[in-house]
């Protein structure tokens, strides 16, 4: 959670086209409703109240008598837009030490500013002629562009994003991967000193089966029963769910065809040279002679490991059940 509170953006403005906007034209298509705001009686309100009367009405409760006052207004979160002149916002936006200011959409209309002087002012033409001059030299571009353009001030611009990343920020996943580990390691360093030194000692003392009782696997691993009976019931029950699988059964069961075809070849040609083959003990059995074998041995000899395999016919009997 706290990974994700630091990788998630929120955005804390909205990104308005212009006054020609449905949020700002249609302030009521908008649920909830925006505020937002101008300065009464300047040009930009002129310019709202003639071309957009809906927009005009709705944004009186929200005006504001100064500019200072709209701009202080939208930093609080008190208004969620302020319209005012575009170069005058820019200007605001470049001089906010703290970079929360931002100005969005493209300007309506474009006018130009004018100075007044009195009449036959002396000031007049030489005013003119230094304003052609900054003009030609290309300094009131310069101004401009010293002024006005940018975001914040040099050195501010870390206001604007988030932190980076730390290791802090990943202190508790990384502890939790290492205990992770660490456990894993202990269970298999525990496991590997029961089946190499514990296990057959406690095969020894647990006549009764009462590990059994603890763990299922434990139990399993103490006695051959367990173990012989785990392997019927998976040559019973298998089933090849996979073409690779189905293809390496068909391989066996051919190549187990084969060896009996052999077998049976051989029988003959011994017994086309007078040879006759000694009788076959029946070593292979089904799985359910194995059980019912096993039940018996279980019922007359309890507890008893060595007498189960009391003769090398029943231990060749087992080994190939396994």
């Amino acid at each position: 959670a706290n990974l994700a509170a630091f990788m998630i953006t929120r955005e804390e403005y909205f990104e308005f086209s212009g006054l020609d906007d449905h949020r700002l034209s249609r302030p009521f298509s908008n649920k909830p409703t925006l505020r937002f705001g101008t300065i009464p009686w300047s040009h930009s309100d002129s310019t709202i109240a003639k071309y957009f009367k809906d927009m005009h009405s709705y944004m009186r409760l929200y005006n504001k008598s100064t500019i200072l006052e709209g701009v202080a207004a939208v930093l609080n979160s008190e208004l969620d837009a302020f319209i005012y002149d575009g170069t005058v916002l820019d200007y605001l936006t470049v001089q906010d030490e703290d970079c929360r200011l931002l100005t969005v959409g493209s300007w309506y209309a474009m006018t130009g500013y004018g100075l007044a002087f009195p009449r036959n002012s002396k000031y007049l033409k030489m005013f003119n002629k230094r304003l052609l001059d900054f003009r030609e030299n290309g300094d009131l571009e310069r101004l401009r562009r010293y002024w006005m353009t940018g975001t914040c001030k040099p050195g501010k611009q870390e206001h604007k994003s988030s932190d980076p990343l730390a290791l802090e920020q990943f202190l508790s996943a990384f502890l939790l991967l290492m205990a992770g580990i660490l456990l894993a390691a202990l269970l298999l360093f525990l496991e590997h000193l029961y089946f190499k030194y514990v296990r057959k000692h406690l095969a020894k003392t647990d006549r009764g089966g009462c590990c059994a009782l603890i763990s299922l696997s434990m139990g399993k691993s103490l006695t051959f029963r367990g173990a012989v009976f785990e392997a019927q019931d998976i040559l019973r029950n298998h089933r090849c769910r996979d073409p690779i699988c189905d293809t390496h059964l068909w391989k066996v069961k051919r190549e187990l065809d084969l060896s009996q075809m052999r077998c049976k070849q051989l029988e003959k040609e011994l017994e086309s040279h007078g040879i006759k083959p000694p009788p076959q003990k029946q070593v292979v059995i089904t799985a359910e002679k194995a059980r019912a074998r096993l039940k018996s041995l279980n019922i007359d000899q309890m507890g008893s490991n060595t007498d189960l395999f009391s003769s090398p016919t029943e231990i060749a009997e087992m080994e190939t059940v396994l």
